[in-house]
């Protein structure tokens, strides 16, 4: 069975870190309808659904992607690079803990789930301003033992490794190649968004679908013509937020 943990928008959501984005005024109630159907869609795609209660007095909680790592083995916490964020991992770790034993990042190391990518036994780790080499080393030394390798990529212009590439399963990554090294995917089939939606490379394969932003038609296009089926849906409150669609959510098998 595979595990999607999720958590309610906080009603403090506007207050969120911003780093690319301008600030603009964040509908709620919106907000929380569009991340009902996205945990509705997660499903009808196959996950069950674990859904944590909302976070007041923490804007960025619903971004559950970023205080944690979760392989086969451990569920790693992050110390995010944000010290505004830390104590997201409380209540995270308490819903992985049945599922996982659980393993920390430490000062200074810095680590956020948007920056990892798992292609096997294999996490590529973005050195971001939320990411630093510390907190990769950790997250080698946390997961070596278990037969991973960790390989650091460099990357600018955006937030998270997430932001420039995703993962889309049989040697295929979709990739905004001005933000990522790509020299470091060079054994990857890498499929280009289209050229006027950057952010476009988040999405989220799941249960043989592919789920990207309804605000980037071209991109969908590009991966329905390669031969992928795509699901679209409408995240435009909490995009606001430096939201993507891998970042609602920690997906996991349970095992």
């Amino acid at each position: 069975m595979t595990i999607a943990i999720t958590r309610a928008v906080s009603l403090g959501m506007g207050n969120c870190e911003l780093e690319y984005f301008e600030r603009r005024p964040i509908d709620i109630a919106l907000a929380s309808r569009q991340h009902r159907r996205y945990e509705e869609c997660l499903e009808e795609l196959g996950a069950r659904v674990i859904s944590l209660a909302a976070e007041p007095d923490l804007p960025d909680s619903v971004f559950v992607e970023d205080p944690a790592v979760v392989v086969d083995e451990i569920a790693i916490l992050a110390r995010t690079g944000v010290e505004s964020r830390r104590a997201e991992a409380t209540t995270l770790g308490e819903a992985l803990a049945p599922f996982r034993p659980l393993r920390r990042i430490e000062a200074p190391g810095t680590l956020e789930g948007g920056d990892v990518i798992r292609v096997g036994r294999t996490l590529f780790a973005g050195l971001s301003h939320r990411t630093n080499r510390e907190g990769i080393l950790q997250l080698a030394a946390h997961l070596e033992p278990f037969g991973y390798s960790v390989r650091p990529i460099a990357m600018a212009g955006c937030l998270h490794l997430k932001s420039a590439c995703c993962w889309l399963g049989d040697g295929a990554m979709l990739i905004n190649r001005a933000w990522v090294d790509t020299a470091a995917l060079d054994q990857f089939h890498l499929l280009d968004v289209a050229p006027d939606e950057p952010w476009a490379a988040n999405v989220l394969p799941l249960g043989g679908t592919v789920l990207c932003s309804a605000a980037f038609p071209a991109t969908r296009a590009v991966l329905e013509l390669a031969g992928y089926c795509t699901r679209a849906l409408d995240i435009s409150e909490l995009a606001k937020a430096e939201g993507a669609l891998t970042c609602s959510s920690v997906i996991f098998d349970e095992l």
